[in-house]
C-alpha cells in the first residue's frame, strides 16, 4: 500500500493556529477540534512544563479534549490555554457538565528566554490570537508560533545554539491519517530520521562547523568548568501527533509512547534531565486502525516533523541555521 504526504489540516476538523511576536522573540501555536477529541500524553524528559496532562491518563474521566497549545513562555506560557479556551467557549465548543460547557485545553512549553530575554511572554491573549488564526489550510514552518524563540544544541551555551522551531508532517496510509507537529527546543542535536545526517550541533569557536554533543558529553562526563551552568534546564522538544484512527483513550496513551520513538530518532540526547519532552497524541475515531500500526507512523512523522522544523529556521539574533550548514 502506498504511503501519501499529507498536512497536519488534512485531517477532518482539525485546525492549527499561530500566533508570535516575532521581534519579541516567542508565541504560541494551537491545533483546535472544536467537536472534541481523545488524547493521550506521555511526558519523557525530566524538565517538563505542561497543562492538564494528569487529564489524559487512561484512568481518568476525561473523554475529549479541544484544543492542544504548543507555547514558548515557559511555564508562565501555559496561560495560552486560557485564552484558547476562551475563543472556544464563544464558539460554543466544549463538554457540557451540568449547565456550564467547558472545551478542555491541554498544553505544554518551551523555555525560549534566550531568545526573547523574558521581555515578552505569551499569555491569554495571544493565546486566543493563535485559535482565532487557526484555519485547515497549510501549516507555516520555522520560527513562527511556539517555536518563534526555540533553539537547540545547547551543550556550549545558547551563544554556540541553533534555531530552531516548528515542524510539521503527515502520511496517509489507505483511510489512515497521521500526522505531527513538533514545538522543537531541544538540549541535543537534531538529525535527519532517514539518512541518519546530523544537521545541527554546538558551533566551533569559528562557526564554521559544529561539534557532537553526545561525543562531548561523554568525553568530559565530569562536567568541568568548561560545560559548568552553560546547560542547566531550559530545553525540551514538545510535539502533538493527530491521527483519525479509531482507538481508545488507553491507546491513544500508547501511541504517545511509541510517538517518543521518533523523538529518539532525530534528538540526540533526547530525554535528558534537562529537556521537558512531552507528546500529545488526539484522534478525531474515523477510521478503524490498529493501534500499533499508528504508533508506527507516529514515531516516523515525529521524527520528520522535527528535522523539518531546524531546516525551516531562519536566522533570529545571531541564531546558526542547520540550512547554511548542508552540503
Amino acid at each position: 500500500m502506498l504511503y501519501r504526504e499529507i498536512g497536519i489540516t488534512d485531517i477532518e476538523g482539525v485546525l492549527v493556529g499561530h500566533a508570535q511576536r516575532k521581534e519579541l522573540g516567542s508565541g504560541c501555536t494551537a491545533v483546535l477540534v472544536e467537536k472534541g477529541a481523545l488524547c493521550g500524553c506521555d511526558v519523557r524528559g525530566g524538565s517538563p512544563a505542561t497543562r492538564d496532562t494528569q487529564a489524559l491518563r487512561s484512568e481518568m474521566s476525561n473523554q475529549k479534549i479541544y484544543g492542544v497549545v504548543l507555547t514558548g513562555g515557559s511555564a508562565y506560557g501555559l496561560n495560552t490555554c486560557t485564552g484558547v479556551m476562551n475563543y472556544l467557549t464563544e464558539r460554543g465548543a466544549g463538554t457540557m457538565v451540568r449547565s456550564w460547557r467547558i472545551p478542555v485545553v491541554v498544553g505544554a512549553s518551551i523555555f525560549d528566554f534566550p531568545v526573547s530575554d523574558a521581555k515578552f511572554i505569551p499569555g491569554t491573549e495571544l493565546g486566543y490570537e493563535a485559535a482565532k488564526n487557526a484555519t485547515s489550510g497549510p501549516v507555516e514552518e520555522g520560527c513562527v508560533g511556539g517555536g518563534t524563540g526555540a533553539t537547540v544544541s545547547k551543550f556550549l551555551g545558547p551563544e554556540n545554539a541553533f534555531k530552531s522551531g516548528i515542524g510539521t508532517y503527515g502520511l496517509q496510509v489507505g483511510d489512515l491519517k497521521v500526522a505531527a507537529i513538533a514545538n522543537v527546543n531541544a538540549f541535543g542535536d537534531v538529525y535527519d530520521p532517514i539518512t541518519g545526517k546530523q544537521l545541527t550541533g554546538p558551533l566551533t569557536p569559528d562557526r564554521k562547523t559544529f561539534l557532537n554533543t553526545v561525543e562531548m558529553m561523554i568525553g568530559r562526563p565530569e562536567h568541568d568548568e568548561w560545560t559548568e551552568g552553560k546547560w542547566e534546564g531550559g530545553n525540551t522538544a514538545v510535539g502533538l501527533i493527530v491521527t483519525n484512527a479509531k482507538l481508545t483513550k488507553g491507546q491513544m496513551n500508547k501511541v504517545a509512547s511509541m510517538t517518543h520513538n521518533g523523538l529518539a530518532r532525530a534528538i540526540r540526547p533526547v530525554h535528558t534531565t534537562k529537556d521537558g519532552d512531552t507528546v500529545f497524541a488526539m484522534t478525531t475515531a474515523e477510521t478503524a486502525a490498529d493501534v500499533d500500526v499508528v504508533g508506527v507512523l507516529a514515531a516516523d512523522v515525529m521524527a520528520k516533523a522535527i528535522a523539518r522544523a531546524v531546516r525551516a529556521a531562519e536566522p533570529v539574533k545571531g541564531y546558526a541555521v542547520a540550512r547554511d550548514y548542508e552540503k
